[in-house]
């Protein structure tokens, strides 16, 4: 029997989050409602969670057919976990939004409405971060202006995974087989109608944060490698300034030889010498980041392994 399409696909990627599933459950059951008619699924993707986060997936989907699961064979990540929902999605419209309820999902509404006037993304843009540090804070407005100022494509700045995106968006997303997936800068590479909707992003709801400092610099690399190939002129333009200070230092040289001046400053030589060296590996380490990601690509390995997954997908 051929199951019709649903209308609204909601994409949650899962880690570890048995405290967050209820209250998830009940207000995306709340949000969705108005849309039963036309039908909806809530795709919960447990991204290899070590708590008891896929057996809850499993009571809804027993509770709830409209929920529906799939499950890694480990953790492969937020950006694997939402490409494994946007493959499994079946609506017209899709819904990403993360587990731990800082993204209300009741602005669901009034993204489906700037869906209905013509657009095809409607993404959330923070003006208010509550429980943030300010340090993260002051990185995260770093990062997406230096990003900004390096990729040729403008990335909307403030903004996280949070959108209601329509299929052809999808299918746009599908058929982009790289493995470092950015999906935020993906979505805003591939153009159509793209709408903000500012919103004060809340506090978790509850459990702790499962982004950590090495998770948020990957995150940040696979953004920069990913959208931009200007850090690698960065060796050009070094190399001439390097070239430009090494040609001042030589005049000063001969200058001091011909008016037999005693050269000292054996620190300050140190100094530079050690500065071309930090230099020459910060470039060295930026090509083998870009070697690398080429690397991962040449292998075309899966993106996801799935352990197990609900019966409709």
């Amino acid at each position: 029997m051929t199951v019709s399409a649903p209308h609204l696909s909601v994409i949650v990627p899962c880690y570890n989050e048995q405290e967050v599933m209820p209250e998830l459950y009940r207000r995306l059951s709340e949000v969705c409602a108005p849309y039963a008619d036309k039908g909806y699924e809530l795709l919960l993707v447990n991204d290899g969670s070590q708590d008891a986060t896929w057996p809850m997936i499993l009571d809804l989907n027993a509770s709830d057919p409209r929920v529906q699961g799939i499950c890694f064979s480990r953790n492969f990540g937020h950006g694997m976990a939402l490409t494994a929902g946007l493959d499994a999605c079946r609506g017209e419209r899709v819904l990403i939004i993360d587990a731990d309820l800082q993204d209300p999902p009741e602005l669901l509404t009034a993204m489906m409405a700037e869906m209905d006037k013509g657009a095809d993304v409607v993404y959330g843009k923070r003006i208010k971060r509550e429980g943030e540090s300010w340090m993260k804070r002051a990185s995260a407005a770093f990062f997406y202006r230096l990003l900004n100022r390096l990729s040729a494509v403008k990335m909307p700045e403030d903004t996280g995974d949070f959108r209601l995106i329509n299929r052809k968006v999808v299918e746009a997303l599908r058929s982009m087989p790289e493995t470092a997936r950015y999906i935020r800068g993906m979505v805003t590479w591939i153009g159509f109608r793209q709408v903000p909707l500012p919103y004060e992003r809340k506090e978790r709801f509850a459990g702790s944060t499962h982004y950590t400092l090495e998770k948020m610099l990957t995150l940040a690399l696979d953004a920069l490698t990913g959208f931009s190939n200007r850090p690698l002129r960065l060796a050009f333009y070094l190399g001439f300034l390097m070239l430009g200070l090494s040609a001042l230092l030589l005049i000063y040289v001969f200058a001091s030889y011909l008016m037999h001046d005693t050269v000292e400053g054996w620190a300050s030589l140190a100094v530079l010498i050690v500065g071309l060296q930090s230099v020459q590996w910060m470039l060295l380490g930026l090509l083998g980041e870009y070697t690398g990601r080429i690397y991962q690509e040449t292998k075309h390995r899966p993106k996801y392994i799935v352990l197990g997954k609900t019966s409709e997908i």
